[in-house]
């Protein structure tokens, strides 16, 4: 699978609202074939700082996303709304999705 990480610095003037500017865009990627999970989290330390954790099946899924119309419509209206340019790690895990954390087993 492709496993992304990416930070959003957000403008304090529109970081409450972020998980509605992004809404549309988290829908539909949601909505795709290939995403396996897409979820968006708020810094604990700075209030305008999201991190998106994403990831799908593989490179055609992956493709399919970065071309789809939801995105080229997110990268027209989000950066808008951004402090800087999102920083991003990409890579590839040989795995289908979560595994558990054995050093926190809940018995």
């Amino acid at each position: 699978m492709i496993f992304i990480t990416a930070k959003f610095q957000v403008l304090p003037e529109h970081a409450d609202q972020w998980p509605q500017i992004a809404g549309e865009f988290t829908r539909a990627t949601r909505a795709e074939p290939g995403c396996l999970w897409f979820d968006w989290s708020r810094s604990l330390d700075d209030p305008t700082e999201y991190v998106l954790v994403e990831a799908f099946r593989d490179d055609e899924a992956g493709a399919a996303h970065v071309q789809s119309a939801h995105f080229r419509a997110a990268q027209d209206k989000l950066p808008r709304h951004l402090a800087r340019t999102p920083r991003v790690l990409n890579t590839k895990v040989d795995q289908d999705g979560w595994s558990e954390l054995g050093e926190m087993a809940v018995e």
